[in-house]
């Protein structure tokens, strides 16, 4: 190596030892003069000395751990989120769907699983539990089980179903339940607001699972096609959430941070790339169903006997040579089939008649009629309707008659 670089790491070197001497012998005067004065120091408040543990050790100095030793630390964490589920999850339960299955080689039936949702448990009374849930959850089974928190199955009864409003009620017996949800009030919800989701992703095995996100919307209008024909029937209004619902969450409990139940899960947009979309029936539309299917079995609904198509569908050429509409009438709904015993027909309507209002209400389609029938009026109520026969507006008045137990 060259000689300003050899002298330079030995003139380095001896700056080091004196260095470090220096300090050294400050450290040991100034030791010694603390220990000189300790007595003092803690006579004057200035030093406190810490009480010793059981072990010997002065508290509040952390010990290391010795070798093989472990050590358990508690953490008590609750939430309001915690609470509220904790509130609610113990009456959310499985709902399993039991259908009918032939063997090929002896045509013997036994009934086999077909499909497992979720319900809440939401009342109890007269040695009954009931439970809410979807109308697809328990659609063509031929026999219900519900499946406990424990991991029992019991025998459950369809006291009523509605398919319009994908609802439900089970009835089991009560010595199996200790826990009813409480149902809250949905009318009040804000988008942002916590959202707390119960129920079965993808059957039993994930029981009383909790996700957790926000009400994305309060309000939000799903279109049905009840019977196929590619129009909309009904239109359904729902509570939007990103909080995760999944296949077997149909029918379980979505809770606001009070643990109170605001709606009942009932589907998901399913699509590639889409997030965070799920649907829950909110509970205070719910309500009257629940109780009808209750009282009646099936929801009590004004019927008129007829068989309605949107005039949308109808052609222009068979809007003038058939229905010989003005030009300006552009909605409403035809009357494709008419019950002769119906309300309807005894009021004097007839098939090709085209609804244009009902009372003042404008009909735009089978949708419209469908929802100020269901929602504005009740069995026995009058109706002034407003249609065109022949190209010629008329009005008549119908009393609203109960929906036939075979309709």
């Amino acid at each position: 190596m060259g000689f300003y670089e050899d002298e330079f790491y030995e003139g380095r070197s001896s700056r080091k030892q004196r260095g470090f001497l220096t300090p050294l012998i400050s450290a040991i005067i100034g030791g010694l003069i603390v220990l000189m004065l300790m007595p003092s120091l803690v006579n004057l408040g200035i030093i406190k000395l810490m009480p010793k543990t059981e072990t010997g050790q002065p508290s509040g100095i952390l010990q290391p751990s010795q070798p093989g030793e472990t050590k358990q630390i508690t953490v008590n964490v609750t939430s309001a989120i915690q609470q509220a589920a904790q509130k609610a999850r113990p009456a959310v339960v499985g709902v399993v769907n039991l259908q009918k299955q032939i063997n090929f080689w002896n045509q013997s039936t036994k009934n086999v699983e077909a499909g497992v949702g979720s319900g809440v448990v939401f009342q109890k009374q007269n040695g009954k539990a009931y439970i809410i849930t979807n109308y697809h959850v328990i659609e063509g089974a031929t026999g219900v089980e519900v499946a406990l928190a424990d991991g029992k199955r019991v025998k459950a009864e369809i006291l009523g179903a509605d398919s319009l409003t994908d609802l439900a009620v089970l009835a089991i017996d009560d010595q199996y339940v200790d826990v009813v949800a409480t149902l809250g009030n949905s009318t009040t919800l804000k988008p942002g607001e916590p959202a707390i989701a119960i129920g079965n992703p993808l059957g039993l095995e994930f029981s009383q699972t909790v996700t957790v996100g926000v009400i994305s919307s309060p309000l939000r209008i799903i279109e049905k096609d009840l019977d196929g024909d590619g129009q909309s029937d009904w239109e359904t209004e729902v509570i939007q959430t990103d909080a995760a619902i999944n296949l077997g969450n149909s029918g379980g409990a979505l809770l606001n941070i009070d643990g109170d139940v605001i709606g009942i899960n009932s589907s998901k947009i399913a699509e590639s790339g889409v997030e965070g979309l799920g649907f829950a029936i909110p509970i205070s539309d719910a309500k009257p169903i629940i109780d009808d299917l209750l009282k009646y079995g099936k929801v009590k609904r004004p019927y008129m006997g007829i068989t309605p198509i949107d005039l949308q569908m109808v052609s222009q050429s068979d809007r003038i040579n058939v229905l010989k509409l003005p030009s300006s009438i552009e909605e409403g709904v035809v009357i494709y089939d008419i019950k002769s015993t119906g309300p309807a027909a005894l009021a004097g309507l007839r098939r090709l008649d085209v609804i244009v209002k009902l009372d003042d209400q404008t009909i735009r389609n089978s949708s419209d009629l469908r929802k100020y029938l269901y929602k504005k009026k009740r069995v026995g109520d009058r109706m002034k309707i407003t249609f065109y026969r022949d190209g010629k507006v008329q009005t008549i008045e119908m009393t609203l008659a109960d929906f036939p137990i075979n309709q």
